[in-house]
């Protein structure tokens, strides 16, 4: 008799594990992010100029409400909306441990200084994205 009953037990743990999984993969559909991530979708890089190289990065994000596109420690992040409504790009922590972050005069973007003294400007650009028509 427990036996039996440890049985249906397992049997409906199974049963709930898939269907959870079942569940999770309808609403994580292939090509979805998990809320509150991002990925790269491009990154394009141009050394043509000495002492100099320029990236574009274009990164996609499924953020959180109240959370917008942004970069924390040099990759693509959630953060808060508010921080880019105010152009107060260093409160997104965007440069690596150990470098200082400083506004551009005009607020386009940021600087990252190592302590070795090399700068690392980043401007920003934002695209909206525009849902495909159904």
């Amino acid at each position: 008799m427990q036996l039996l009953k440890a049985l249906w037990a397992l049997a409906g743990a199974a049963i709930c594990c898939f269907l959870i999984f079942v569940i999770h993969s309808q609403f994580l559909k292939e090509g979805q992010l998990a809320a509150g991530t991002c990925e790269i979708v491009t990154l394009d890089r141009d050394s043509s100029q000495p002492r100099r190289t320029i990236a574009r990065q274009t990164a996609r994000c499924a953020c959180r409400k109240g959370q917008i596109a942004g970069t924390t420690r040099a990759r693509p992040a959630c953060v808060d909306a508010r921080i880019i409504k105010t152009k107060q790009w260093c409160e997104m922590l965007p440069c690596l441990e150990g470098e200082g972050c400083d506004l551009l005069i005009n607020k386009s973007g940021w600087t990252c200084t190592q302590p070795g003294g090399r700068i690392k400007t980043t401007t920003v650009s934002y695209f909206p994205f525009v849902p495909p028509y159904l």
